[in-house]
């Protein structure tokens, strides 16, 4: 891990020291409010693959001096010898599990918040111009109530021309258009400016003009914030919820979201996955040695990994469900680990 992180650092360094520079800030500012977070991140990323290499390494050395063959050769039966392997498995995707869930979020938040602060402003992809109405917003509130917000700025929180409908039997029964909205800090509520109100009944239609009305809305100003970093940064209860409250609002395009969910649970499955084939791969005694098994091993995790990719992918631009998006990679490697138990020596 550590010797990952150092060559982690230093490629990631490389790739932003003229953005580091404009900053103006310190090394030891930088460390603190970036790298403190990137390198739990790297490791959470990699973590599966430093278990995986690990287990190649110091199970091919055993079996180089043939050590495996002596534990089966005294009457260990092959399953006894893959125990300890599983233990150490489990152990290690626990903590895997518990840091995906609650700890690497926290440590993304550091990391983003620099990224959006200092290194996207850099970026003409990601620094878009209001014109463009990037930060323009469609939204349904509930059920029965949509909004529209024109050219947000989140530093303010204030928007520009504004509109809310409410429906009810597939007819517009109400509607507010006002030329401005801001966010009430004081009073913790949205206020309206140069407001004309609508009311449809069956009678007909009431039309009145109001210069500011308060507008009460179950959304905040950090709901209007386009992060894509945010489904990085949310721990899996907080993730969970926004993805519910989403969803209820009809929210289109969440499929990141839930594979980012559902990946922090397959993910610690794949640590215990790659533990056993690592084991079952290395624990042969071949004329290669270690550098066979190593080879055998990256060539593996290699084919995972652009696996798993290919299935985000496909989820995210595409129909594929995210819940076979996160687990087809590991259903796919359950079956060539077993495959591989079968056909080794024993």
């Amino acid at each position: 891990m550590l010797l990952f992180t150092v060559i982690a650092v230093a490629v990631d360094t490389s790739e932003k020291t003229d953005d580091f520079i404009k900053t103006g800030l310190t090394n030891w500012e930088i460390f603190t409010q970036y790298y403190i977070g990137f390198i739990p991140f790297i490791w959470s990323l990699l973590y599966p693959l430093f278990i995986f290499i690990a287990v190649i390494f110091f199970t091919s050395k055993m079996a180089l001096r043939s050590e495996v063959i002596a534990i089966l050769a005294s009457g260990t039966t092959y399953n006894r010898f893959l125990r300890p392997y599983l233990i150490g498995g489990v152990l290690l995707a626990v903590v895997l599990f518990v840091g995906r869930r609650y700890l690497i979020p926290q440590a993304n938040k550091i990391q983003f918040e620099f990224k959006r602060n200092y290194l996207d402003r850099n970026d003409p992809l990601k620094n878009r111009q209001e014109t463009s109405c990037y930060n323009c917003f469609y939204k349904r509130i509930d059920s029965a109530t949509y909004i529209g917000i024109k050219n947000y700025n989140e530093d303010t929180r204030t928007g520009g021309m504004f509109f809310m409908d409410r429906v009810k039997n597939g007819k517009v029964v109400y509607n507010l258009r006002a030329e401005s909205i801001r966010w009430d800090f004081d009073n913790r509520r949205w206020m309206a400016y140069n407001v004309v109100e609508r009311n449809v009944d069956s009678i007909g239609e009431k039309v009145s003009t109001i210069y500011e009305k308060p507008v009460w809305l179950k959304l905040s100003p950090g709901e209007l914030i386009k992060d894509e970093y945010l489904k990085d940064k949310l721990t899996t209860p907080e993730l969970k919820k926004f993805i519910q409250r989403e969803k209820l609002r009809g929210t289109e395009g969440l499929n990141a979201l839930q594979v980012e969910l559902y990946k922090r649970t397959s993910t610690p499955f794949t640590v215990i996955l790659l533990t056993f084939i690592g084991a079952v791969i290395a624990s042969r005694r071949t004329r290669g040695g270690s550098g066979m098994h190593l080879a055998l091993g990256i060539i593996i995790a290699a084919i995972f990994i652009i696996a798993d990719q290919f299935s985000t992918v496909f989820s995210v631009k595409g129909n594929f469900p995210p819940l076979l998006a996160a687990w087809v990679p590991n259903m796919v490697f359950a079956i060539v680990a077993w495959r591989l138990y079968i056909t080794t020596p024993k």
